[in-house]
């Protein structure tokens, strides 16, 4: 197993996510589990693949609030003893996640700029001026100096927040992640596997190319198949 891939977990409820999980058997050991899967039992479903099924799992949750509310919410969730949680990459979020997790192996990743937007949807949303990768790498400097312990980007941007400072020894971990001849579907800014992992991802989430293919496990293995060897 390969656990540069993270396989997001979009399905409706507990039920698909494990048939799907059952599908794919030991060709992946990684999971995101995140907003859209909450109301169908997403905190079950990752409590099920983590402590019987021996998988790592992400909890992209991509938290935002004042800094008390954070702290507590992470808190609480690192007691489960997943592996990264997501919050937003503003340094006051970070900063409370950061103490919320405290003594504990949660990562704490801070999303940067969403990969399904690019500069019209950052004008629409009132963001400062100027070029979408350059506020992406901003915010991931930013994030990571107030205590990430890594971020969440675009594969476009990775190669240039790996050659960041504040990125040594930080994880970076990329979504809009399509194998070639993929629909792109909802993402904008979007690089290959292999690409991903080359310009300075630790790990890529792909969702849809796999979880909609007629084989999730051939699917997901032709990609781990495409990674560079490590």
């Amino acid at each position: 197993m390969d656990d540069r891939l993270i396989v997001a977990m979009d399905v409706p409820n507990v039920i698909e996510g494990l048939a799907l999980a059952d599908k794919l058997g030991d060709s992946v050991s990684f999971y995101k589990v995140g907003l859209g899967m909450l109301t169908g039992g997403g905190l079950g479903l990752a409590m099920e693949l983590k402590n019987e099924r021996n998988k790592r799992v992400f909890l992209d949750l991509k938290l935002f609030d004042i800094g008390q509310t954070i702290e507590n919410a992470v808190r609480g969730l690192a007691g489960l003893g997943l592996d990264f949680l997501t919050v937003h990459g503003d340094p006051q979020v970070v900063r409370a996640a950061a103490e919320g997790k405290a003594g504990t192996d949660l990562k704490i990743l801070a999303v940067t700029v969403l990969t399904s937007l690019d500069r019209a949807d950052l004008d629409a949303n009132m963001w400062v001026p100027g070029d979408i990768h350059d506020i992406t790498v901003e915010r991931a400097a930013r994030a990571m100096a107030a205590g990430a312990d890594g971020v969440i980007a675009s594969p476009q941007e990775a190669a240039r927040i790996r050659a960041l400072s504040e990125a040594k020894g930080k994880l970076i971990v990329t979504p809009g992640v399509r194998p070639s001849g993929a629909a792109l579907g909802d993402q904008k800014r979007i690089a290959t596997p292999e690409q991903a992992i080359l310009d300075g991802s630790d790990h890529i989430v792909v969702g849809r190319p796999i979880w909609a293919s007629a084989s999730p496990r051939d699917a997901a293995e032709a990609i781990i198949s495409q990674l560079p060897k490590r």
